[in-house]
């Protein structure tokens, strides 16, 4: 079962919100021909002022999403949450994110984001989403889920802010927060458990695996960075076919590494630009991040730079997509953005490219 574009926007268009949402509708066929539907909405960002007032933009943004999801056709199963639907990781925040939610009558199957964890070791964001544990896995219509929680810091980072929850949160809320040794990691014992768990999978049935953090090196000046993503890759090699569906970057990305497909989403709170548009002298001339090399391990080949020629619109760089996915290994990607932008078409059949648009070139993504 697919949605075409045309469907989706019949009842997208009874909002009058259009293809401004930025929001992606998973679809992908099950055992025996059997197909269904995710919504897949991540980094909210839903901020706390004072009192009962949060900040309008990051609300009308999940607002949106969920009136796509709500009149989406055919309706999702379920919703995947990729993280950060807090800013400064609040119970308060959380609760208002999820009575938002609440009203499309959806479950939630979410991960944790850096800025839902860290004020409290995802205490808050465990209770709100139902996630039974930080990491866990589910099965659904014969397809395999894994759920990871890889925005953990250094162990020697987290021991010594463990009695300074708030300055803990507060290095992490930091938008370049690669900062004394808390760069994003699944971690020892996360390890240990996604080892355990995949001896057990079947290796042949299609896996996702969904994760806030890259699971790639990709620069560490932002945190588009997972420092041990080499053995989590390692992981997963003997599973045919995997998807990899990760956050944090605020924006649509494509890459490959052997069997296993990468692909991000846009956020409904706030652009982020390439990081093509940075990697260069003015950040990396002085050797003090790491991930400035263009070795295929610290930067890879990212093949879906957004198209940002509209400054002024902010939510020119907002948008949603359609994943069509099947457990014979193929994997179809369109990408609408908001504005006056080609639909970018990414396909993954043994090896993921991108069709039909031309790539955005350096000005066309850079602020």
């Amino acid at each position: 079962m697919n949605i075409s574009r045309r469907n989706f926007l019949k009842g997208a268009a009874a909002t009058g919100v259009g293809s401004i949402l930025p929001l992606s509708m998973v679809t992908v066929e099950a055992e025996a021909g059997e197909s269904f539907t995710f919504a897949w909405i991540t980094d909210q960002h839903l901020q706390l002022i004072s009192g009962a007032k949060f900040v309008k933009s990051w609300d009308d943004g999940f607002k949106l999403a969920i009136s796509e999801v709500m009149n989406a056709n055919p309706k999702p199963d379920f919703c995947y949450f990729g993280g950060d639907l807090a800013q400064a990781g609040l119970k308060a925040e959380l609760d208002h994110g999820m009575d938002m939610w609440s009203k499309t009558g959806l479950k939630v199957k979410a991960i944790n984001g850096e800025h839902d964890y860290f004020l409290d070791m995802g205490k808050s964001s465990r209770a709100a989403y139902g996630m039974p544990s930080d990491n866990y896995t589910f099965e659904h219509k014969g397809v395999q889920f894994i759920m990871l929680t890889t925005i953990r810091g250094a162990e020697d980072w987290e021991k010594r802010h463990a009695k300074n929850p708030q300055i803990r949160m507060n290095e992490m809320m930091r938008i370049d927060n690669y900062v004394d040794g808390s760069a994003f990691r699944l971690g020892r014992e996360g390890l240990a458990w996604l080892k355990k768990t995949v001896a057990g999978l079947d290796k042949n049935k299609h896996t996702i695996v969904c994760s806030h953090s890259p699971i790639q090196k990709i620069y560490s000046g932002w945190n588009f960075w997972t420092e041990d993503a080499e053995e989590i890759q390692a992981a997963l090699k003997d599973i045919k076919r995997v998807t990899v569906l990760y956050n944090h970057v605020h924006q649509p990305m494509a890459s490959q590494k052997g069997n296993i497909a990468f692909f991000s989403n846009f956020s409904t709170a706030w652009p982020w630009p390439h990081v093509s548009t940075v990697a260069d002298a003015t950040m990396c001339g002085d050797g003090a991040y790491k991930g400035c090399e263009k070795g295929s391990d610290y930067y890879p080949k990212l093949i879906l730079p957004y198209h940002r020629a509209d400054v002024a619109n902010f939510r020119d760089a907002t948008g949603w997509s359609i994943v069509n996915t099947d457990t014979g290994g193929k994997f179809d990607v369109t990408v609408t953005q908001w504005g006056d932008n080609p639909k970018r078409n990414i396909t993954w059949d043994g090896q993921l490219k991108e069709v039909g648009a031309a790539p955005a070139t350096k000005a066309q993504i850079q602020y």
